[in-house]
């Protein structure tokens, strides 16, 4: 079966307790076919060669300061997915793209919090991957190249958010520009507008406000790119705003 290729918002670590969001989380997992592996780029990581995590199971990275205790204490043991590494070092070698090794390097906040909530047996293997640059299309092509992987069982899981401007977290109202942000990529997404996704930059209206820097938007870059040589289903299964702010939750399924 062709597994979907999704981008959920991740939140932050108090994500987890948030009821709603979580039973949100939750059900969408539900409503897929379950995986045999998970392909994880989160916005957390940028390091270049396209680089692989730990293969087997490692601890957590808490990359995130400031937080109560409790969130350092956090735990999910998933199995790794050393064969799954083994492909993906053989689809980026078939294009010439270069792959590097981090055999400590574990799950950080934006590829845990939502597993969390949509897997919690910690039961599925899972493999994270850094993105190589903020290129657009780099990390779309990148996406492409990973396509195959689909037909193989693998979720390839892209995790951000499409609104992230830390100058308005926690800020009670949501901004015109946030509206305006996530109903042009709701747009963009639903049409499968490749062009309009790649050159956000010009085309997205707020741009600069909704993203002052880019690296949480980038990973739904790579999931669209493992979908550009068809035409599926777009569907978004999470949608408003964390805390009736600036961020928007939504979180989109392509297949």
């Amino acid at each position: 079966m062709r597994m979907p290729a999704i981008f959920a918002a991740h939140g932050a670590p108090v994500l987890l307790d948030d009821g709603v969001w979580v039973g949100e989380l939750a059900s969408w997992a539900k409503a897929m076919p379950r995986p045999e592996s998970i392909l994880m780029i989160s916005a957390h990581w940028e390091q270049r060669p396209t680089t692989l995590g730990a293969t087997r199971t490692v601890p957590l990275v808490y990359d995130f300061y400031g937080f109560p205790e409790k969130y350092y204490r956090a735990r999910y043991a998933a199995p790794g997915a050393p064969g799954l590494a083994a492909r993906i070092r053989e689809l980026l070698r078939g294009k010439g793209i270069g792959c590097a090794d981090d055999a400590e390097r574990g799950l950080d906040h934006g590829a845990y919090v939502p597993l969390v909530a949509m897997y919690p047996a910690a039961d599925v293997p899972v493999l994270q991957m850094s993105m190589p640059r903020l290129d657009a299309g780099d990390l779309f092509e990148l996406g492409r190249t990973l396509a195959p992987l689909r037909d193989e069982g693998v979720l390839v899981f892209g995790s951000g958010f499409l609104t992230h401007n830390m100058s308005y977290a926690f800020r009670p109202g949501i901004p015109q520009w946030a509206l305006d942000f996530d109903g042009w990529a709701a747009e963009a997404l639903s049409r499968l507008d490749m062009d309009a996704l790649i050159d956000f930059q010009k085309r997205a209206p707020a741009v600069r406000t909704a993203l002052p820097t880019w690296e949480h938007f980038a990973p739904v870059l790579v999931a669209a790119g493992a979908v550009a040589d068809e035409r599926p289903r777009v569907i978004f299964p999470i949608t408003g705003f964390w805390m009736d702010g600036a961020f928007t939750k939504r979180s989109v399924q392509f297949g």
